[in-house]
């Protein structure tokens, strides 16, 4: 199989990180990519390294581009720039500070052959502090529970629909690999909200009938750094929930979202304000052991219920929000 593949660096005052990326992508074992960088107005030197970088590197790849832009648009804007600009059927976007494993485009064409009707695929994620030495390595995600919560292979897209209204469940979005004439569908990412790109996108693919994917396989490595933190604002490790951001919230969540499930949505964000104080930004081993089980798994409105399907031997997956 010979299908072309668009890969989308999305970089933002990424000088320190940017070479690293793109080697990673160059020791893809798939050859037959399309390689695009687009950059939000960087204020180092970024777009002059690609450059360099592409100079000495392009007969790798189909073809190869450099996309500008005179001022932060922000990473929804970033991404739908590259975006416009892919012209191949399958399109993966990565950000310039995280890298490849070798076989990801490998994996994920291998297994959407054996899975045609795939358009969306997500599959595990390392994460690492700074630097990808072995020493610095923190955890792989997502763990063995999750991906068959939202993504158990008995789900439906509305089934994980419903899941998404009430949380941003997908902390491994890095490795998420897409169909592009299906990204398009869609409207691409909602430029409104500058750096909710990830989840507002999740939110469109399954409320039109697209289901997400998993893939039990690590591809990707994930970086976590102080300079990352300044860029986003983001103060900690994973920040799934928006509960906090209102207008996101007024536009894709809460209209959509039955009683029972604002109910359940608001008692969600209590608990995220009596539950998250500030200590528990730290990055720390129960830190993130407690944040994901208060944003994923601990619902008291449903505890009963699980347990009572789960003891008469009737839990059916596509039934439940969380």
């Amino acid at each position: 199989m010979n299908t072309k593949v668009s890969i989308v660096v999305v970089t933002y005052n990424s000088s320190d990180f940017i070479l690293e990326t793109l080697e990673s992508i160059s020791h893809l074992t798939w050859k037959e990519i399309e390689l695009i960088i687009t950059d939000d107005c960087s204020a180092d030197n970024t777009v002059e390294i690609c450059r360099d970088w592409l100079k000495q590197n392009s007969q790798r790849f189909l073809s190869t581009g450099v996309i500008t832009s005179d001022i932060n648009t922000g990473v929804s804007a970033n991404a739908n720039r590259g975006l416009k600009a892919a012209t191949c059927e399958w399109i993966k976007f990565l950000a310039g500070d995280d890298t490849f494993e070798p076989g990801y485009m490998t994996d994920n064409m291998d297994y959407i052959a054996a899975n045609p009707d795939i358009k969306v695929l997500f599959s595990g994620v390392n994460l690492y502090r700074d630097t990808f030495e072995r020493k610095n390595f923190v955890e792989s995600f997502p763990g063995k529970m999750f991906p068959y919560s939202l993504m158990w292979p008995e789900r439906t897209a509305e089934s994980q629909y419903r899941m998404l209204l009430i949380a941003d469940r997908i902390h491994f979005t890095p490795s998420a690999f897409m169909n592009r004439e299906t990204l398009l569908s869609v409207g691409g990412f909602d430029e409104k909200f500058r750096a909710a790109e990830d989840y507002s996108l999740w939110l469109n693919l399954t409320r039109n009938g697209i289901k997400l994917h998993y893939m039990e396989k690590v591809t990707l490595n994930y970086r976590m750094h102080k300079r990352a933190l300044n860029n986003t604002g983001v103060t900690h490790l994973i920040n799934p929930n928006y509960f906090k951001e209102e207008p996101f919230r007024r536009v894709y969540t809460y209209p959509h979202m039955p009683l029972d499930a604002r109910l359940k949505a608001r008692f969600t964000w209590l608990l995220s304000l009596l539950f998250k104080p500030e200590w528990m930004n730290r990055d720390t081993k129960i830190n993130r052991f407690l944040r994901e089980l208060l944003t994923y798994y601990l619902n008291p409105f449903e505890a009963f219920i699980h347990l009572r399907k789960l003891v008469n031997r009737k839990l059916r997956y596509n039934e439940f929000y969380m």
